[in-house]
């Protein structure tokens, strides 16, 4: 049996599996929902006192038994995830720009500090000319010098193909080089003097991932290796099995992936001046990345309702307008042109997002860059009202998410709104939200950096089986609709977009020649009309299937999207019941187990190499730490030797 069958079964089978369980939960809250809305329309209908009094009665009775059923399941759930034995595991929110680290430590979430007491570390991996690896600052601080071989962005990268428009679009902007290997955006750098390097997406992120994971080792003192990780609520199938790999990759088992916008809202739990029910608006704009979701809370439980995005709209793009409008001006002052240079561009950049967060604040800036390019310094004041109007169209595509949103949901109102990502921070984004909810605020107290990996790190502890995790039920969707196109050109819908996960699908395969013992497909992923403009999944063949007339073999194919948003599927001939002659052939343009195996090896290789470059340095750094020391002891004698004399003369 494969493992995607032994999978599936153990999802479908196993009443006592955790997603199983999540998934009799909603399926129970959502029969105690539909039945009170009956017995609530009985009710308007008229009737005598009695009866009123008995339909009262009858949902007193519903909600004790619903209160009952629930408590029932959260317990199982919680007997589970004692069972794991996952031991420490983190929370780990990867941003575009930054990342950072979260844990529950009894009761209470706790966002780890690393390097410089930071609790964000930049989300940058660099290689110097001696084959040194650098990550988070360090990284990008050296950016101007080293550009070619600093890279970023890596989310934009991350589960998509080379001759994706949004990959073609990006490289555009960036110093370091990307090239094209089986399909796939792969990152050339120069490790050392003389040799050259291609890295995957996965890979790069798996360094990041490493590093988060180290940090969280130190700060706890102990060994890490589960995590939950959260993602953009709009990737992708794709993106986000490639997130899954980088965490094998860099030592994590990734228990759950979760939504960023249903991370943060978990959180409100912990926050005593939120209402307990009603309809949450989580509005996530982040450097690279936004979505917006509506959820549905009922006290420690959400139900996402509807969910859309842009993965590549976020500060980044913001940043691309201004420093083309300052390049131009340039430009048109001095004649010359910086588009090529490298260390010119990455010093604008740095700029320019810095003036930025000035603007949320001030109404007027002023950018200064000396010996900016060929001996000319560089000086211009932006406004707000001129990036506002250099932005225009990212602000309007924003506000029509916004409403394909509120359509999906129906025209649900939304109770509160809470924001994360620190582009929600843009006066020009908060007072667009604010005009159309009516003038509601967003919520107070919520930290629009930390909401996420706050959010994540109670989900967890849950899932962990941590000392006093709240059990707080997570019901997500899948973003995306997911269609099936076989070989003779025929498309049917196999899940539809905005569905509670875990769910799944059978469809039933035929063959369309005599002995055909061969079943080709395509599945597509997105949602625009035409089903060529979307996200090409894989593409499939069903082999093994025995001779047999036209029309006559019935093979179930079984479509299961599992809780962390990710298609698996199984087989089966429904004239011998056998799962193990059919074999399901994929060109998903995924790792293998092999390279997978190859990058952690890679990865182990690399961190050897720099931790003996780097223990000359540490060596010295301990030395002058020492002389330090001795000095302070030195001078701390002597002022006991001082306070003893005055005493003796006293």
């Amino acid at each position: 049996m494969s493992s995607v069958t032994s999978l599936f079964k153990k999802l479908t089978e196993n009443k006592n599996d955790i997603n199983n369980l999540t998934m009799i939960l909603y399926e129970k809250k959502e029969e105690h929902e539909t039945a009170l809305i009956n017995r609530r329309r009985v009710m308007c209908r008229g009737g005598t006192k009695a009866e009123k009094q008995k339909y009262e009665e009858e949902e007193k009775q519903k909600n004790i038994h619903w209160t009952t059923t629930k408590t029932f399941y959260i317990t199982r759930i919680k007997i589970l995830t004692t069972k794991k034995g996952y031991g420490a595991t983190i929370a780990i929110h990867f941003g575009t720009t930054n990342s950072c680290v979260g844990f529950l430590k009894d009761g209470n979430v706790e966002i780890i500090t690393a390097d410089q007491h930071k609790q964000f570390i930049p989300s940058y991996v660099a290689f110097l000319s001696n084959g040194e690896q650098l990550i988070g600052d360090a990284a990008k601080n050296q950016l101007i010098l080293n550009s070619e071989n600093t890279i970023f962005d890596i989310k934009r990268l991350i589960g998509r193909e080379f001759n994706d428009p949004i990959v073609q679009q990006n490289i555009k902007h960036y110093p370091f080089k990307v090239i094209e290997k089986n399909s796939k955006p792969m990152i050339q750098i120069n490790i050392s003097k003389n040799e050259q390097k291609i890295f995957p997406p996965e890979e790069i992120l798996a360094m990041i991932l490493k590093k988060l994971r180290e940090n969280a080792e130190v700060y706890l003192k102990q060994q890490v290796t589960h995590a939950v990780v959260t993602v953009p609520a709009y990737f992708n199938n794709a993106q986000r099995q490639a997130t899954i790999y980088a965490g094998t990759i860099a030592g994590l088992n990734i228990i759950r992936i979760i939504n960023e916008t249903t991370a943060a809202a978990a959180c409100l739990p912990t926050l005593n001046m939120t209402k307990k029910e009603g309809n949450i608006l989580v509005f996530h704009l982040d450097g690279g990345i936004f979505d917006i979701s509506l959820i549905k809370r009922q006290n420690d439980i959400f139900q996402v309702i509807a969910t859309i995005g842009n993965t590549n709209l976020g500060g980044e793009d913001f940043n691309h307008r201004v420093m083309k409008y300052l390049i131009k001006l340039f430009k048109n002052k001095t004649g010359k042109d910086i588009r090529n240079d490298n260390q010119a561009i990455e010093k604008l950049r740095f700029e320019v997002e810095k003036i930025k967060r000035i603007l949320s604040s001030e109404y007027e800036a002023k950018i200064e860059i000396e010996s900016f390019f060929d001996n000319e310094n560089f000086s211009e004041n932006l406004t707000r009202a001129k990036f506002e109007e250099l932005n225009l169209d990212f602000f309007r595509l924003i506000m029509q998410l916004v409403e394909k949103l509120l359509d999906d949901a129906k025209r649900l109102t939304a109770d509160e709104i809470v924001f994360i990502g620190g582009s929600t921070r843009i006066p020009k984004i908060q007072q667009l939200i604010k005009q159309r909810f009516y003038g509601k605020e967003p919520l107070d107290g919520i930290n629009v950096d930390t909401a996420a990996v706050y959010g994540a790190a109670l989900q967890a502890g849950f899932l962990s089986g941590a000392k006093n995790a709240p059990a707080i039920i997570l019901f997500d969707i899948n973003p995306l609709r997911m269609d099936i196109q076989t070989v003779n050109g025929e498309v049917t819908e196999i899940i539809q977009c905005n569905r509670i996960i875990p769910t799944k699908k059978i469809q039933v395969f035929s063959t369309t020649n005599d002995n055909q013992q061969t079943i080709p497909f395509q599945i597509f992923e997105g949602e625009n009309q035409n089903i060529r403009d979307n996200h090409v999944l894989g593409k499939f063949e069903l082999n093994g299937i025995p001779p047999a007339p036209q029309g006559i073999p019935q093979i179930e194919v079984t479509f299961l999207i599992d809780v962390n948003g990710i298609l698996k599927m199984t087989a089966e001939d429904k004239r011998t019941t056998n799962s193990n002659n059919i074999i399901i052939n994929s060109n998903r343009n995924r790792l293998s187990s092999e390279e997978i195996n190859f990058m952690t090896k890679d990865s182990k290789k690399l961190a050897d190499k720099d931790k003996k470059l780097k223990e000359p340095v540490d060596v010295k750094n301990e030395l002058e730490l020492y002389i330090y020391s001795l000095k302070i002891e030195l001078i701390d004698n002597e002022k006991l030797v001082m306070i003893l004399y005055f005493f003796w003369k006293l």
